[in-house]
């Protein structure tokens, strides 16, 4: 088995550094030394490289700390195979055909225990099921591991491809982007005036918004909300209470709007708002919020406001 290893760590990056020096103190070892390489200052020429050449790419940051994962995707049609950590792209590609997987699909922190437990897996994996595939050939072929390449070239090469990125980008958002710019200017702006004078309304009284008392009642299969919310004489048509709950293995959040049921009595500006959610979940998964709702404005990249039940 060769391993490669690339990296590099921000000038300010103390812990980045010494785990480098880590790897290298390792590295030259007699025992170790004719198997791994170190390969500093990783850039994307560096890449190109890799991705041409390794058979298994191992990423394994600590989960949500992926923000894509691109090079993995390049080794796709490369032929070669992933071995990295549910997160970024390869929490939405990975099925046992194509590659492996490392954690849950949830998020840990920076638990040294759970760091233990994925090196753990990632040697398992490692001497268990990577190496023997790849060495265990019929006829001088590897079947079971070229099997693997062609399921993981077939299946996601065209999924995860700079095609789909431009698409993507392109629908999703800068098309609906000049959409809204020009209703936005249409009428002299007159959509505009109203958008900003609502977010200067909002940001006036946003510091007086609260929770009172949230209850939770489980029901059969369904856990019953109901919160208590404050919102004095804010609009009520410019909020949104929900619940909101996280993703699981890379599934969306769920989030459940809460209905307005009645006002407090004795309350001004105090209403209950309720909504039911699957018991699937314990109830501690979920959070009340407000958020602020504009019908032209995005939330939360034009209007970041937003308040936790505590």
């Amino acid at each position: 088995m060769q391993v490669i290893i690339a990296g590099k760590a921000n000038p300010e990056d103390r812990a980045g550094q010494a785990l480098i020096h880590e790897w290298i103190n390792f590295i030259r070892q007699p025992e170790t030394r004719p198997h791994i390489v170190f390969l500093s200052d990783y850039d994307m020429l560096l890449t190109q490289h890799l991705v041409q050449g390794v058979d298994v790419w191992i990423n394994t940051p600590r989960r949500p700390s992926e923000a894509s994962g691109t090079s993995g995707m390049k080794v796709l049609v490369n032929g070669g195979i992933n071995l990295s950590e549910l997160d970024g792209w390869w929490a939405e590609a990975y099925t046992p055909e194509v590659g492996w997987a490392l954690g849950d699909g949830r998020e840990h922190g920076d638990d040294p225990a759970w760091d233990a437990v994925e090196a753990d897996a990632l040697y398992d994996l490692l001497e268990r099921e990577v190496i023997p595939e790849f060495y265990t050939d019929e006829s001088g072929i590897p079947t079971a591991w070229v099997k693997r390449m062609r399921e993981s070239m077939a299946r996601l090469t065209s999924r995860f491809s700079a095609n789909r990125t431009v698409r993507e980008y392109t629908e999703q958002h800068y098309l609906p982007a000049a959409t809204a710019f020009h209703l936005r200017i249409a009428n002299k702006g007159a959509i505009g005036r109203q958008m900003v004078n609502s977010q200067h309304s909002l940001e006036q009284k946003w510091a007086t918004l609260h929770f009172g008392e949230v209850k939770v009642e489980t029901r059969g299969e369904q856990h019953v909300f109901e919160a208590q919310v404050c919102l004095n004489d804010l609009d009520l048509k410019a909020v949104r209470v929900e619940l909101y709950a996280d993703g699981v293995m890379g599934s969306a959040p769920v989030r459940q709007e809460m209905k307005r049921v009645r006002q407090l009595a004795g309350a001004s500006g105090g209403y209950v708002y309720c909504a039911a959610v699957s018991a699937a979940c314990p109830p501690a998964d979920y959070t009340a919020r407000v958020i602020p709702y504009f019908a032209d404005i995005a939330v939360p990249l034009e209007e970041a406001h937003i308040l936790w039940q505590q």
